[in-house]
């Protein structure tokens, strides 16, 4: 009798249900079919064993995250460590999982057999239809807030995740760019049709299609065209030798005349065609920014359009990393290569990398040869843009010298360097870019914080001397005599004495010195001293 239990993910937390044991579980399944819809029929075949709610909204974005990614969370572990018994090696229990990523990490983890194939399906369905009636204490609205928060927790990671990358930038701007190429020559063939039937000489002159609805916009009638318009003429064609051939051209015109009311459309006409052309120039530029912030590399070595396709055509950059180099090199040439494949014909050589200069180049018999070269160099430099921590032109630099050096080879027979040299070099030379990179962000936080410094300082003194108001000097009188004056003769008079006192100072020993020799240096001073001597001897 073979045992088996479902696990059923839920937004609120685990589930694990138990089937109720049959003889075949391939008899289940026109059962389970039929006791999907009804509730009362569904429990008497599937009864839930246990389950393990999520403590907060981030443990279970957590697990869904590893889940969706195919790795077995800690906390799944542990709990169908525990509630699913162990069994006998001749009867062991089965576990039915959705996800055949996460079985195979069950299987691997836990030693549980797994199943996502047969009946497992049905009663996963039935479980998720019925599941609030399963739980205790869980009702339809409980279930669906819990879902819901859970999804646009889900959905806002993801695309937090894409918005880092930038990568949808470009795929938007690239398509855009074509759709702007499409439009603009539809549009100035339509101008160019319409203007015709007023001044058809015009277009033998003025071939290219931005000046020509430019100077269409300038003459409107012909008529009026003078000498004093050359000068516009010129400075709208870049050619003073084309300006006069309008000029001659609109006086021996064969076009027909025209109303005030279609010149006016034309001109509508041919001023929404010269903006779509400006607008088409900034949004290359944009392009050309956008490439080289997220695929530096890939920009430099096959160009910012033609790497812009490749990541629009593979979905994202991270696909296109993934593809080997032969899909690279085919990316674009889908519909030829099934026909080829089907017709058992020659399969295509390139797809979207034919738009490189590098296979223009190179002669008839090596473009396969130099196309399958330079899709490797291609998945290369994608790879290094998607997985560097710091963008950098230094390998697309090289990788683009490479395909230089394999064209040269094909044509003169010079042997170029070996890959892992020019890795090499590019390997330092990116290093050393990192720790330049890393010098200059402490110089620039050191700066900022000599600045906030600098800043608090000033700012302590403004408020002092804000705080501190000045003082201000009294006038003296005449006759007057200061305060600090006064002190200063007082301290003066006070210390003179004592001054003389310490010079007349005289120990014991010189004066029983003087008494046995009976000299005295000081004549005048000697009764003094004697009496003094007397008075030392009483004490």
């Amino acid at each position: 009798m073979t045992k088996l239990y479902i696990l059923f993910e839920h937004a609120a937390g685990y589930g694990v249900f138990k089937v109720q044991e049959f003889e075949e579980i391939g008899m289940l399944l026109p059962q389970i079919e039929a006791a999907v819809n009804d509730v009362s029929r569904f429990n008497s075949i599937v009864k839930l064993v246990g389950f393990c709610p999520f403590k907060s909204a981030l443990t279970a974005l957590e697990n869904v995250n590893a889940i969706s990614e195919g790795i077995l969370p800690e906390e799944l572990q542990q709990y169908l460590d525990i509630t699913i018994p162990k069994g006998s090696k001749k009867d062991k229990p089965t576990l039915g999982v959705s996800d055949p990523k996460l079985s195979a990490a069950i299987t691997e983890a836990l030693g549980i057999n797994c199943s996502h194939i047969g009946v497992v399906p049905e009663v996963i369905r039935g479980i998720r239809t019925h599941f609030h009636n399963l739980v205790k204490g869980f009702t339809l609205k409980s279930s669906g807030v819990a879902q819901l928060g859970l999804g646009h927790s889900y959905s806002r990671a993801k695309i937090k995740f894409n918005v880092h990358r930038v990568d949808n930038m470009i795929i938007q701007s690239i398509a855009l760019l074509d759709q702007l190429d499409k439009d603009i020559n539809t549009f100035s063939m339509r101008i160019r049709e319409w203007y015709s039937y007023h001044f058809p000489e015009l277009i033998k002159i003025v071939p290219e299609n931005y000046t020509f609805a430019k100077v269409a916009k300038f003459i409107k009638n012909r008529k009026d065209l003078s000498e004093e318009s050359l000068e516009g003429l010129e400075e709208l064609t870049m050619d003073s030798g084309k300006a006069q051939a309008i000029l001659d051209a609109s006086r021996s015109s064969m076009g027909m005349d025209i109303s005030d009311i279609d010149l006016l459309n034309i001109e509508m006409f041919a001023t929404r065609v010269i903006s779509l052309a400006d607008y088409r120039k900034q949004l290359a530029e944009y392009l050309r920014s956008k490439m080289a912030d997220v695929a530096p590399n890939l920009a430099t070595l096959i160009g910012d359009q033609v790497g812009a396709r490749l990541i629009a055509h593979a979905g994202s950059l991270t696909n296109l990393a993934k593809y080997p180099a032969s899909t690279v090199q085919i990316l674009g040439a889908e519909k030829a290569l099934f026909r080829a494949l089907k017709t058992r014909g020659n399969t295509p050589k390139y797809g979207l990398i034919f738009h490189s200069t590098f296979i223009g180049r190179a002669g008839t018999k090596n473009k396969g040869r130099i196309s399958r070269y330079l899709a490797n160099k291609c998945s290369i430099a994608s790879r290094i843009d998607c997985f560097a921590e710091q963008p950098s032109q230094i390998f697309g630099d090289k990788l683009r010298q490479q395909v230089e050096d394999r064209l040269k080879f094909y044509e003169t027979g010079d042997v170029p360097k070996k890959n892992i040299e020019v890795m090499k070099e590019a390997l330092n030379e990116y290093e050393h870019l990192v720790l330049q990179t890393e010098i200059e962000k402490k110089k620039k936080k050191k700066k900022r914080k000599g600045e906030v410094l600098n800043e608090t300082i000033e700012t302590d003194k403004t408020e002092i001397e804000e705080s501190e108001p000045p003082k201000k000097k009294k006038k003296k009188r005449k006759g007057e005599v200061s305060i600090v004056e006064t002190d200063k003769t007082e301290v003066e008079e006070s210390e003179l004495p004592k001054k003389k006192k310490k010079k007349k100072s005289v120990s014991l020993e010189d004066s029983q010195d003087s008494e046995l020799n009976g000299t005295v240096e000081n004549g005048e001073g000697s009764p003094k001293k004697k009496k003094k001597k007397n008075k030392v001897n009483s004490e």
